[in-house]
Order: structure tokens, then sequence, then C-alpha cells
């Protein structure tokens, strides 16, 4: 008896041993609640508890996400866009996330949902279109203020897509290809403007080196001649000089002989030369 006794305790205090080890995992957080109350926060690790007074609830503080189910929306201007977000939370808190919201993701869609109403509400169609960051930034903001009671912190929110109505699509689309077909026929008449200009300055310059072409042979050619004529100037200084000083003697010589005075001249006066007296002069000598 005293062995079962024995054996029976053993046991027991094996189980409780094994029952007061908690392992709380590296994303978790462990709720230690005694007697049905909040009692610590348990860490990352081993731990220990109290067997069969204690009881832990595991907490994920992971970052998750939620999907915002796609909803209609009505703009300022009235039109009817559909729209649908996602939510990314992490909790912080453990004790109150636990036990200050029932049900998270649906507090936190139904509050992303009616928000999303709101804020889209007091945007037309185009600042809806085009202002996505800033709704996002709204949403976020809004969210974050709300979930801070419960332990949760919104990280980010993103709308995925805003979809107008089918009519009002079709009519964005040949707003936007009559956009696309203007910019491609400004590009092109720009770059038929810009090959006229860029021609016409080439022809101008071929004009201008023409001209300047023209300009230096005719210089060129002008200069030759300049040269000609002070070489044949020089030339003529040079070698006609005597003649015309000995015509002009000649002009007086002959004007004198016409009034019938006789005049000696000297035999090697340049006059017999130019009359070309000299030969016969020379052949008298020799007889």
């Amino acid at each position: 008896m005293d062995f079962g006794f024995y054996f029976v305790i053993s046991v027991l205090g094996i189980i409780a041993l094994v029952k007061s080890i908690v392992i709380v995992r590296q994303f978790e957080r462990g709720i230690v609640m005694r007697f049905g109350k909040y009692h610590r926060l348990l860490q990352p690790g081993i731990n220990f508890i109290f067997p069969f007074l204690d009881s832990v609830i595991n907490v994920d503080v992971r970052e998750k996400v939620i999907n915002v189910e796609p909803q209609k929306v009505i703009t300022q201007d009235n039109v009817t866009v559909e729209v649908d977000a996602v939510i990314y939370y992490k909790v912080v808190d453990p004790v109150k996330a636990e036990f200050e919201v029932e049900d998270f993701n649906y507090a936190a869609t139904t509050l992303a949902q009616t928000n999303l109403r709101n804020i889209i509400g007091d945007k037309t169609l185009d600042e809806t279109l085009v202002a996505r960051d800033i709704i996002n930034e709204n949403l976020r903001d809004v969210l974050d203020e709300a979930t801070n009671n419960w332990g949760v912190k919104i990280t980010r929110v993103e709308v995925q897509k805003i979809d107008p109505p089918i009519e009002i699509s079709e009519a964005m689309s040949m707003q936007m290809k009559a956009e696309r077909e203007k910019r491609a026929m400004i590009l092109k008449a720009e770059g038929v403007k810009q090959s006229q200009i860029l021609e016409a300055e080439g022809k101008k310059e071929k004009q201008v080196l023409e001209a300047q072409g023209e300009a230096q042979a005719i210089a060129l050619k002008a200069q030759a001649q300049a040269k000609a004529i002070e070489m044949v100037s020089h030339s003529a200084n040079l070698h006609f000089k005597d003649n015309a000083k000995a015509w002009k003697q000649f002009e007086t010589a002959r004007e004198t002989l016409a009034k019938n005075v006789k005049y000696i001249i000297p035999s090697n006066a340049q006059l017999i030369n130019l009359l070309g007296l000299d030969s016969s002069l020379e052949n008298k000598k020799s007889e």
C-alpha cells in the first residue's frame, strides 16, 4: 500500500511538473490566466506556471492582413464606385487585443468600410481616382486612432481598386485615347516644325558659306589683278622709261630739222640709235 501511494504521488508530481512548463514561441506572447483573471504576460522561451491553477492564452504578434470586401460608395458628385481595401495590422498590446475587443477582424473590417464611405463621399470622382495615396493615409489614421484602445497598430492601408460604372469607364477610356492622340499630333507637329527649322538653318548656312567663298574668290582675283598691274607697271618703268626719253628727243630733233637748222649730234648719242643711223656711221668708218 505504501508503494502504491508513493507511485501515485510520483505520477502526479511528474504530471504537475510537465504542466508547469510552458514554451512560448518567438512570434507569440503568453497571457497567464489564474482563476479566470489576467495574472501576467509570458515572453518567448521557457516559462513556468502553477499547474491546474493557471492557464495560458497565446497571442500572435506578427503583422497580419485583413481584406475589406468590395462595397459600393457614392462620391460627392453622385457617382457610384466600387471600392475595396487591404488592412495591415500588428498586435502591440496582447492583453488589450485579447480583452478589449471580441472579434478584431470583423471590427476592423466594419470600421474600414464605414470610413471609406465617409472619405470617398467627401471627394469627387476625379479626386478619388487621383488621390488614392491621400485616401490610404486618411483611412490609416482613422483606423489607427480607433484601434489604439484595442492594443493594435494599423501599419498600412491600401485601397486596391476604385471602379466607376461601365459607361463612365468607357467615357474615360475614350477621353484618354483622345488625349493620347492629341499628344501624338502635337509631338508630330513639333517634329515637323523642328525639321523645317533645321532645314532652313542648313540652307542659310549653305548660302552664307557660298557667299563667303565667292567673296574670298573675288578678293583673291582682285589681289592677283593688282599684282599683275603692279608687275606691268614695274616692267614699264624699268624697260620703257629710256625709250620714252629717246622718243621725246627724237620728236624734238624732228621739229628742229623741219626748220632747216643744222645741229651737230655726237655719234654716241641715243638719237643716232633711235634713227638707225648708227649702222651707216659704222659703214663709213670702215670705208
